[in-house]
């Protein structure tokens, strides 16, 4: 029972629980004074980071508690209008992190529909999820109320089905064990054709894992044991490679993640440099780098995807330095540490003007 002469403290601790926010330290890439493009916002692990209210009793009596419902290993990260869905290894589920009702969810994978071991998730703009499943060795696919549809890939089709990307009629998957990318027709299922190959030179690949797409068409795909990122016109003609293998500024030890933003800057992660580097579409020349090991915000921590959305700024507004204007969102999923999904903004610094420094890398236009 309480008594009496607690309640006054007891009110005191639950308006000093509410009106208690965690300030984040304000991080630009590149730092301040040189003309910033990106900014470290905020990270999502759990339910309380996206604005789940916490009971302040309960934190009186208990102490300080996150909310069990939390991001494990984002394996890949992709995102509709109001929701985050992540593809979990731990779980080997796809969780769904829903802003407005500010909780995590499990899209439900039950019997056609159940997964097995998904990996890479593509999502249409008309809401249409597709998965690839390397367990099943299939595509999954659910629509915009995340029912189950169909899946693609019959038996022997895919060997180790790690990604994928849809446009049109087409659907891309990238198909570890064989070396390839499949090209398939979305009406028949059945592959009309392959990229790549087993090999080192142009246009073969060693181990892809990653794929993404241009607003032109273009596949990006990362080459990942040839250390390097390859572009693909839509018809599948090899066109450049962006890195090589190397451990400076440009290079690669273990690419992972990669997409491209709608003015086709290429975003690549490296779990190994624990960093993201982006390049120039035109000269494949590296342009800037974010992130890095550590434990200041920002810091990434086996980082093996990332993802741009356009859709959701209004949610993570309130992170934004008064001086800067975001154009997009950054996330960058860690499969360790205790920020699992860093949010990043992409944009332009609208302060004052910033004195000259010397520049070590091109400026982003």
């Amino acid at each position: 029972m309480i008594k009496k002469y607690m309640l006054p403290l007891i009110l005191l601790l639950l308006m000093s629980c509410a009106a208690t926010q965690e300030k984040i330290e304000t991080v630009f890439y590149p730092a301040l004074p040189q003309n910033p493009r990106l900014q470290f916002l905020t990270s999502i692990t759990s339910e309380d980071d996206i604005g789940k209210e916490k009971s302040a009793f309960r934190e009186f009596l208990l102490g300080e508690t996150k909310s069990m419902k939390q991001v494990a290993r984002p394996y890949d990260i992709a995102s509709v209008p109001g929701k985050i869905y992540v593809s979990d290894r731990t779980y080997k589920k796809i969780l769904v992190i829903d802003f407005d009702k500010m909780e995590f969810n499990f899209i439900k994978d039950e019997a056609e529909g159940s997964l097995d071991q998904p990996a890479g998730i593509w999502i249409t703009p008309s809401g249409n999820k597709y998965i690839a499943d390397f367990g099943r060795k299939q595509i999954v696919v659910f629509n915009d109320k995340d029912e189950f549809v169909t899946a693609y890939g019959r038996e022997g089709q895919f060997g180790k089905p790690l990604d994928v990307a849809v446009q049109g009629k087409k659907m891309y998957v990238v198909d570890f064990d064989n070396h390839h990318i499949a090209v398939v027709d979305l009406d028949s299922g059945e592959t009309i054709h392959t990229i790549g190959g087993s090999g080192a030179e142009p246009g073969k690949m060693h181990r892809p894992s990653h794929i993404a797409l241009d607003t032109e068409g273009n596949i990006y795909v990362d080459d990942s044991f040839n250390f390097r990122i390859q572009k693909f016109s839509p018809d599948g003609q090899f066109q450049k490679v962006y890195g090589y293998p190397g451990d400076t500024l440009g290079g690669f030890a273990r690419p992972k993640g990669i997409a491209v933003d709608a003015e086709g800057y290429l975003y690549a992660v490296d779990t190994a440099f624990e960093n993201v580097q982006i390049f120039d579409n035109e000269s494949a020349l590296l342009l800037l780098f974010f992130g890095g090991f550590g434990p200041n915000p920002g810091s990434m921590y086996l980082p093996n995807s990332v993802y741009m959305d356009y859709d959701n700024i209004k949610y993570f507004q309130k992170y934004v330095d008064k001086n800067f204007n975001v154009k997009y969102l950054v996330y960058v999923g860690n499969m360790l540490g205790e920020h699992k999904i860093n949010v990043y903004g992409f944009g332009e610094w609208t302060g004052k003007p910033l004195p000259d420094v010397p520049r070590r890398k091109i400026e982003l236009d």
